[in-house]
């Protein structure tokens, strides 16, 4: 881990690695949801993950946050948070069955999107007409990709829409929290609250394993709870707005595995939409840096 005495430049390098590293982690992550999709349910996908991914999780809060990170101040906003990113996952997991990996990762990038709009027509935050222009942007964007009204237009399309949205209220559900905890302890209830809730469902579901797919499942706990745990670091390395862009890198991965796992090649559209989303995102991240200054 890079020292606090190191140079900025050298920081944001580190801090830009980690993100990348990171956001391949979880592309990888979709990719083994997506194959599990074939002969499981995605409650009981996350169920395992998450069960697998908890000891892995506490053990990092407590090696990098300290005994302090395993205890919480307010579990009923970390249960809330939880349900949120439940029902988020097992939309983006349900998409999969349906969408390629690459059309389904574009969209998912309209998060940004919502969290300024949520901000400015729900918690009323003063929003300029920059970061309006943004927003209706970035929701052109996600319609150059979803098609309505065109022969192209799945249904299934809404699905990774309705993730980033929830996404949305995930990521400002984080005020909620109490100002003491870490970051580490956020990550470590999410996934806690996430195996709680998911085991509740999970045995409406259940299908039994198959010892081959066994690896399966550890992997993706493995590569689920590295990626974040890498994107989060990322951050303490460099500011948001050198870090955030870096997130689009997925769609490089998205595109990349899908073609190689399942031969899917996204159409122009897709790749259009996802310019016109990322374009917008980036713009809100800098111009959010802007106004703290």
């Amino acid at each position: 881990m890079q020292t606090a005495t190191a140079a900025p430049g050298v920081k944001a390098t580190t801090g830009i690695m980690m993100m990348c590293a990171g956001v391949a982690c979880l592309c990888v992550n979709d990719a083994i949801g997506k194959t599990l999709t074939a002969g499981y349910n995605p409650l009981q996908i996350l169920f395992l993950r998450n069960a697998i991914a908890l000891p892995i999780a506490a053990l990092i809060a407590f090696h990098l946050g300290g005994p302090s990170a395993l205890r919480s101040h307010r579990p009923a906003a970390h249960l809330l948070r939880g349900m949120l990113w439940l029902l988020a996952a097992t939309m983006f997991f349900t998409s999969f069955i349906y969408l390629g990996l690459a059309e389904a990762t574009t969209l998912i990038f309209a998060m940004p999107v919502f969290v300024t709009a949520i901000s400015a027509v729900v918690l009323r935050e003063r929003v300029g007409w920059r970061r309006w222009s943004a927003v209706l942007s970035g929701f052109v964007g996600v319609l150059v990709v979803v098609r309505p009204g065109f022969g192209a237009f799945q249904a299934a399309s809404l699905l990774p829409v309705a993730t980033a949205f929830v996404y949305a209220l995930l990521m400002l559900s984080a005020r909620w929290v109490d100002p003491r905890e870490s970051v580490w302890t956020l990550m470590l209830y999410l996934v806690g609250a996430g195996a709680l809730l998911s085991a509740l469902v999970a045995p409406f579901v259940w299908v039994q394993p198959k010892l081959g797919d066994l690896w399966l499942f550890a992997a993706i706990a493995f590569f689920g709870t590295v990626g974040i745990t890498l994107m989060t670091q990322a951050f303490r390395f460099a500011p948001a707005v050198v870090i955030a862009p870096f997130d689009y890198t997925a769609l490089i991965w998205a595109t990349l595995l899908g073609y190689l796992l399942w031969g899917e090649i996204p159409d122009f559209a897709t790749y259009l939409g996802a310019a016109i989303i990322i374009a917008s995102g980036i713009y809100i991240v800098w111009r959010e840096r802007q106004l703290e200054h």
